[in-house]
């Protein structure tokens, strides 16, 4: 049985439409420019993180994210980014008896951001900068595996991406979500790993009840 259900962030919980518009904005490029060359690194298979090396050989994220919080523009998202079927998915599930745990490739500053918005609705927020692994290394698994209270084969983790999320969390034994959003599940959404490996693949967080419903009942 599914009994705990643990969210990726970026373009799971969190639109980070906002957030690319203004690493944009800083590199002094137009934001449609810098979206087709994010969109075109993604597709080539390549690291998101040299879309800014294109722009800017040399960069370094974590410096300029330094700078950027000096210069009073940290990066930031809020309420108002966050996908509109997060609140009532989480509300549901919770209902519903599920332990909640949100884990991703965050920053410290980012983890922050989001024990203010979730810390009353779920019980783990777990960033890659606190364990010290990112994704899709095994370790970071690991770790979620470790803090949440059941067996690793009772964990559900949510993303949108297949090589940093439904691929690594199913070799440590997860259940897996596929959500349809954001720039790397709409690229990957039909390749054979996309359609192969997740254990649900969702358009909504809103489905995710009905589905983990359905699932358990068939182990019973």
């Amino acid at each position: 049985m599914i009994r705990a259900v643990v969210f990726d962030v970026g373009e799971c919980l969190v639109d980070e439409t906002r957030e690319y518009g203004t690493w944009a904005d800083w590199l002094g490029v137009p934001r449609h420019t810098f979206h087709a060359m994010f969109g075109a690194v993604i597709a080539q298979g390549r690291d998101y993180r040299e879309t800014f090396q294109e722009f800017r050989p040399g960069f370094d994220l974590y410096a300029e994210r330094e700078k950027r919080a000096a210069a009073g523009k940290p990066e930031w998202f809020g309420e108002e980014d966050l996908y509109a079927d997060v609140r009532p998915a989480l509300r549901q599930l919770r209902a519903d008896g599920l332990w909640l745990g949100i884990a991703g490739n965050q920053t410290v500053r980012a983890g922050g951001i989001l024990r203010e918005l979730f810390s009353e609705d779920v019980d783990l927020i777990g960033t890659s900068d606190d364990w010290g692994a990112s994704k899709p290394d095994p370790e970071f698994f690991k770790r979620v595996a470790a803090v949440v209270p059941f067996e690793v084969g009772e964990i559900l983790y949510v993303g949108d991406r297949c090589d940093n999320d439904i691929r690594p969390a199913g070799q440590a034994g997860m259940h897996t979500a596929l959500v349809r959003r954001g720039p790397w599940a709409h690229i990957q959404w039909n390749s054979s790993e996309a359609e192969r490996l997740p254990t649900f693949r969702v358009g909504s967080l809103g489905e995710l009840p009905t589905h983990i419903a359905e699932f358990n009942a068939s182990t019973r």
